[in-house]
């Protein structure tokens, strides 16, 4: 071997040695974020950690108990044994030192010192909006959720959230729609789906360019604390916050509360005052939060770095298809299924014995059904359990 070639696995060796160096301390015990980044400061490299006496591992921050489990070796064993667990299960971490880890997270007061993924860690460094909400969002907020991700990921922006059901569910999947990339920030491990019936979607997140994302080890399970911790992740990610329905006491609002602290963008879809949902947003909404009614209203607040580097990436956002989207503009169609459309609400599902009654004289039970059938395949219309129906955007 030859010196330029034993420089070269010298470098290697540190830089493996540096990850798990993150990995031992994100799994030594009573460690949190601001002790590693504390702990790391004393140090000055993360490969130190398997170097140093049990000394000065105490005097750089570590508690006794986590002190003696790096110094004895379990915390280099533990590391790589997660290493190639993570390995196995198709996934990857990154850590603070490596150049995929996303520069804007080291901005935040306790930036998480490993990151698990699934997918394409690069995406985690383009510009993004996190859209949040309720788990149990009223139609017009799934609509208003999946009509905004759509249209935004159109423009080039990744679309984060947390995969939950509701109001997160409903923006990646408008932003599969749109063929965008979307990023899924989980309180479990890159190995527990939850809720388990999105799956799938996980899948397509993945297959599509995007990326599942955890400070959680493999196989962590999901307690309710883990939830309100990630959040912090998914503001600091972005470049911006949109809340989509949330009630007063909703976990949401600690995601826009951490956005503000970050200094990120909050963006509001206003809410029906009668809709407990409505408060977060609304409430945001008087507190300085941007308004939001279509994605021109968040376009024209991103920076106009953003604005050129989304441009580059995707060209500019006239030229997309459906440049002008709005609530209000919709494109023509035929009578029966415009008499159909006009009877249906956005915001409150309609019955279809209730329809076929309110259209009895003008349209028969068979030009209903019709109508409604391709009005679900164009995306116009959606079906609710119990043959219920609501209006898209």
């Amino acid at each position: 071997m030859n010196q330029a070639s034993e420089a070269e696995q010298y470098r290697l060796n540190t830089k493996l040695r540096a990850r798990l160096g993150w990995m031992a301390l994100k799994l030594a015990p009573l460690m949190g974020p601001m002790r590693i980044v504390r702990a790391m400061q004393q140090l000055g490299a993360a490969e130190r950690v398997f170097e140093v006496s049990l000394t000065e591992l105490e005097a750089a921050g570590l508690p006794a108990q986590a002190a003696q489990f790096i110094f004895e070796g379990r915390g280099l064993e533990a590391a790589e044994e997660e290493s190639n667990r993570t390995s196995e299960a198709g996934g990857s971490f990154i850590t603070p030192d490596d150049e995929e880890y996303p520069r804007q997270l080291l901005e935040i007061y306790d930036p998480p010192p490993v990151l698990w993924i699934r997918g394409e860690a690069s995406t985690l460094k383009h510009p993004g909006i996190a859209i949040v909400g309720t788990r149990h969002p009223s139609p017009y907020g799934t609509g208003m959720a999946q009509m905004l991700a759509r249209d935004l990921a159109a423009r080039g922006l990744v679309i984060l959230s947390g995969m939950a059901r509701g109001v997160d569910t409903a923006a990646h999947k408008g932003a599969l729609e749109a063929q965008g990339a979307t990023v899924a920030v989980w309180g479990t491990g890159i190995d527990v789906v939850y809720p388990k019936e999105n799956r799938k979607l996980a899948e397509q997140i993945v297959a599509s360019g995007g990326a599942i994302v955890s400070e959680f080890p493999m196989g962590t399970f999901p307690a309710p604390q883990n939830f309100p911790i990630r959040n912090r992740i998914l503001s600091g990610i972005s470049i911006g916050v949109l809340v989509i329905e949330a009630g007063e006491y909703s976990g949401t609002r600690i995601t826009a509360r951490c956005a503000m602290e970050q200094n990120r963008d909050v963006y509001a879809v206003p809410g029906n005052v009668t809709n407990k949902n409505a408060w977060g947003p609304n409430t945001l909404i008087k507190q300085g939060a941007k308004l939001t009614a279509t994605w021109e209203d968040v376009w024209e607040e991103l920076s106009s770095e953003v604005k050129q580097e989304l441009q580059r990436r995707s060209g500019s956002p006239e030229s997309k298809p459906g440049g002008t989207a709005s609530l209000f503009d919709e494109p023509p169609v035929p009578e029966h299924e415009r008499a159909v459309l006009e009877r249906l609400k956005r915001d409150e599902a309609t019955q279809l014995d209730d329809l076929i009654e309110r259209l009895e004289g003008n349209l028969g039970s068979a030009e209903i059904f019709t109508a409604l059938f391709e009005l679900e395949l164009r995306g116009r219309v959606r079906q609710m359990p119990g043959k219920n129906y609501v209006r898209c955007f």
